[in-house]
């Protein structure tokens, strides 16, 4: 009796790591995708966020493969990361997650990259709260394209958040609102293997890990050329 006792104890145990493993492996991956779209960013400059929008930028959040569809009425949801900047550069990643509702003529799904920039205090300190909706907690407006173009001092004072989306290669401004926002405390907890907290998190008092120091740099590449030009 004690000798299958102490054998399921074990085979407990490896179903509990292996599944570990494998929630681990998925953020891992998803951090990945979100480094990929930034990356690709940095590779069309052209087209990529305005240099006086990189300069002011507070928070940046990537979701990866934001899903929408259905027919007549769709969904939307989305899982991504957020890391905002520190005094000593940009902070380790923590995990959101996105959901809204879409209304009109929707036949099949769409999958679309996301890139939301906080570019006020308030919008950093909003991307803090438990959920935050977008359009309401939240002034969100679409981004406008081209590293080289200019972003109002109006349109920058009125939107706390600007929304952009990638989807088969064009990068574009988008307009999410209504759509919500929330943190991702079990992916959160997961991946640094205990409770912490988002202020702690993107204050950067959390040390970045190895499987998201690329995203973390390639944020800090992307919106230090801002900062600086």
């Amino acid at each position: 009796m004690m000798k299958k006792l102490v054998q399921l104890v074990c085979v407990s145990t490896a179903l509990t790591l292996t599944a570990s493993a494998a929630d681990m492996q998925k953020l891992n991956q998803r951090i990945e995708a979100a480094h990929t779209v930034l990356h690709e960013l940095l590779t069309t400059p052209d087209k990529g966020i305005p240099l006086n929008i990189a300069a002011k930028a507070t928070c940046v959040a990537v979701i990866p493969g934001f899903k929408k569809g259905a027919f007549l009425v769709g969904g939307q949801y989305g899982q991504g990361v957020v890391s905002c900047r520190t005094g000593h550069g940009w902070s380790a990643p923590a995990f959101i997650q996105m959901t809204g509702a879409s209304f009109g003529l929707q036949i099949g799904g769409q999958s679309t990259d996301l890139v939301l920039v906080a570019v006020t205090k308030d919008g950093f300190q909003s991307l803090l709260h438990d959920k935050v909706k977008l359009g309401g907690d939240l002034a969100v407006a679409a981004g406008p394209v081209g590293r080289n173009s200019q972003a109002s001092t109006t349109e920058l004072a009125n939107a706390g958040l600007l929304s952009y989306s990638r989807s088969k290669g064009v990068f574009a401004g988008v307009d999410l609102t209504g759509d919500v926002v929330n943190q991702n405390g079990d992916d959160t907890r997961e991946y640094y293997g205990k409770d912490v907290t988002y202020e702690s998190i993107l204050s950067g008092a959390v040390p970045v890990r190895a499987s998201s120091r690329h995203f973390v740099s390639t944020v800090s590449q992307l919106f230090r050329t801002g900062k600086s030009e």
